[in-house]
């Protein structure tokens, strides 16, 4: 005998059934990653900043440091890596680091950036447009390739350089970033970079370290007078930098939040505190404090801070700026010595040095208060707050960043010099790359 339901089962039913199904719709909307108006409008100000600091920042900062006659070529350097990476970031470089989830490597998922449109976000920065976290991650990479150029500066043929930023980012950027930021295994295995200690400043230091090898010292290095042409372009370009790295640090947050904020004051404090180091150790060691001095100490603060610079407060920020300025200070002048090899402007003493430093460092000070977040609810401490394994954890994506930049860019200027000759002639390094490589000259 079939038994029928009472009118008020069928209208519980109905109703518990509605409000199911309303409280799973609302559930799969909030999970939904949604396109934030203060994050987007926060990240297209970071990105319009740290393209500044390669044009014209970089540009000035290391054309205030050569010879005359090499001035326009070295700018040139920082205006092809613009132009290069920019092309082959877009047609692949992008969705091999930052698509897939390889140990590895990406996918070609996002080739030509297939895929990326109005409203496309990336599972990797999920309040802002996919679009705009490739471009973001574009003006990294540009800045990478560009500052190796400082190492090559006054005897690198342009085509040669022109070889190398396609090359070199493919081979060693890409892969590096992927291993960190883009799902691979060092970032999965624990890893804390929050700006590029290991993808932008180990990685530029030891591939111009390599490649000035290569190419042999500067024709009268050490014997001629190679002081730089108009140290007032390079202080210029160190206040674009300094502003610049506010968004390279404060964006890497990807978002307009607090981790922001305490990214760009430990940023600051970090510059101020390498550029006061450098200067105290160079009056006491030399006499007099010089303006090169300073702006290379405040160079070394930032990059020295920038991998730490998401996890740590204020103070550590300090901390680490002090350790810069006085472990670049040492690279740059008793290291190079010893070992007499020819960076041009200091690219290993200052960015390998400290990049190295700075990765180690923040396994020292990450402060779990700071890091906390969704994806890490209690945070990620550091060896002051009685987690030595993240100091382990550092020195090992040290070593493997070091290990992988040097030999594939060994090999990669090898395989260059092979496809065109990698320095100029000797009379075109002695008339100067303006003339030899560009047909111009300053006046």
């Amino acid at each position: 005998m079939t038994t029928l339901a009472s009118p008020r089962l069928i209208v519980r039913t109905v109703l518990v059934g509605t409000l199911a199904c309303a409280a799973t719709e609302a559930l799969a909307q909030a999970a939904a990653p949604k396109i934030d108006a203060a994050d987007t409008a926060w990240m297209i100000v970071a990105t319009t900043i740290v393209l500044m600091m390669t044009l014209p920042g970089l540009a000035l900062f290391y054309a205030g440091m050569v010879r005359k006659k090499n001035v326009l070529a070295t700018m040139a350097q920082s205006l092809a890596a613009v132009m290069v990476v920019s092309i082959v970031w877009m047609i692949a470089g992008y969705s091999l680091a930052f698509t897939g989830e390889g140990a590895f490597l990406g996918t070609l998922d996002r080739v030509f950036l297939r895929g990326v449109g109005m409203e496309t976000v990336s599972p990797l920065a999920k309040t802002i447009p996919e679009s705009l976290f490739m471009i973001y991650q574009m003006t990294f990479a540009i800045i990478t390739v560009a500052l190796v150029a400082g190492s090559v500066a006054d005897r690198m043929r342009f085509s040669a350089f022109l070889w190398f930023c396609v090359l070199w980012l493919i081979v060693v950027y890409v892969p590096i970033a992927h291993w960190v930021w883009g799902g691979g295994f060092l970032g999965a295995a624990g890893l804390l970079d929050f700006a590029g200690g290991t993808v932008v400043h180990i990685n530029a230091g030891v591939a111009g370290l390599v490649a000035a090898l290569v190419l042999r010292a500067r024709r009268g290095y050490g014997t001629e007078n190679l002081a730089p042409y108009d140290l007032s372009l390079a202080v210029i370009g160190t206040g674009m930098l300094w502003v610049g790295w506010f968004g390279f640090n404060g964006g890497s947050a990807l978002g307009s939040g607090s981790r922001a904020t305490m990214a760009i004051v430990a940023t600051h404090l970090a510059a101020s505190a390498g550029a006061t180091t450098w200067m105290a150790l160079e009056w006491l060691t030399r006499g007099k404090p010089s303006v090169l001095g300073m702006i290379s100490g405040a160079i070394a603060g930032l990059g020295t801070i920038t991998p730490a610079s998401g996890f740590v407060l204020p103070w550590h920020g300090l901390v680490i700026g002090i350790c810069a300025g006085a472990a670049c200070f040492w690279a740059c002048t008793a290291l190079k010595l010893r070992l007499g090899y020819d960076d041009s402007l200091d690219v290993f003493g200052v960015h390998g040095v400290g990049g190295t430093l700075g990765t180690l460092l923040c396994g020292v000070f990450a402060a779990a208060a700071v890091s906390m977040g969704p994806d890490t609810p209690n945070g990620l401490p550091g060896l002051i707050e009685g987690n030595p394994r993240q100091l382990l954890m550092q020195a090992y994506g040290v070593a493997v960043t070091i290990v992988w930049c040097a030999v594939a860019t060994f090999v990669l200027v090898k395989v260059i010099g092979l496809l065109t000759p990698l320095r100029v002639k000797p009379e075109d390094e002695q008339a100067g790359l303006d003339i030899s490589q560009h047909g111009e000259a300053l006046q």
